[in-house]
């Protein structure tokens, strides 16, 4: 099985289904990794946090196995002064050399615009007569964007929980590779803070920890 996570920024595929992606891995699945945005010197960072980053994107890589990162590098927080059908040219030339079997994906109502605006651009690209191959679309959930969306009818409301039980560790593991993402609780992005919404999700699906989705789309042959 091939699975293709896609991030809008580095973190958010670990914070959205870190755990989800090493179960995928022990099961023998391949994984991909789309990064749309990234950080230069061009746009105001330090050469010597361009690296920094470089450094922690490679190590992130490794630990999870991905067979290919794409990093786009694409300015973050600029995604709504662009065109949308760049993105989705990028997105779909990836499909077509990966042909991915599943999609992880931000949440489409998660506060940040560039969460908002990628979720809208892949939304126009698992056309089944375009891509038949995929399979299953999920949207999962970005600690300190998609709870803080307190807007009535566009809260996360999952309906598909996978049990990581054996993997939470690992995931927060790797987020600590971030760590000027990371803060003490009650910032969102803690330790602590993962540990309980993993035991809330898993508390909700029967299980010690899990990951939520939300089922966007699924076709099975």
């Amino acid at each position: 099985m091939k699975v293709l996570v896609i991030a809008p920024h580095p973190d958010d595929e670990t914070l959205g289904c870190g755990g989800t992606l090493y179960r995928h891995k022990k099961e023998g699945d391949e994984l991909y990794w789309i990064i749309v945005t990234g950080i230069s010197e061009d746009t105001g960072w330090s050469e010597s946090m361009v690296k920094k980053r470089d450094r922690q994107i490679n190590a992130v890589s490794e630990k999870y196995r991905f067979s290919d990162v794409f990093n786009f590098r694409l300015p973050t927080t600029k995604i709504d002064t662009l065109p949308l059908a760049d993105l989705i040219a990028k997105i779909t030339d990836v499909y077509k050399k990966v042909e991915p079997e599943i999609i992880y994906m931000p949440f489409s109502h998660d506060v940040h615009t560039d969460h908002q605006l990628i979720a809208k651009g892949i939304q126009s690209t698992f056309k089944w007569f375009r891509f038949p191959h995929i399979k299953k679309v999920l949207m999962y959930e970005t600690l300190s964007e998609t709870e803080l969306n307190f807007i009535e009818n566009k809260v996360f409301r999952p309906n598909v929980f996978i049990n990581i039980s054996d993997f939470l560790d690992d995931k927060i593991e790797v987020m600590k590779t971030y760590e000027s993402e990371m803060g003490d609780f009650p910032f969102p992005r803690s330790g602590k803070t993962m540990h309980s919404l993993s035991a809330f999700r898993g508390s909700q699906s029967g299980f010690e920890a899990a990951e939520a989705f939300e089922l966007v789309y699924e076709r099975k042959l």
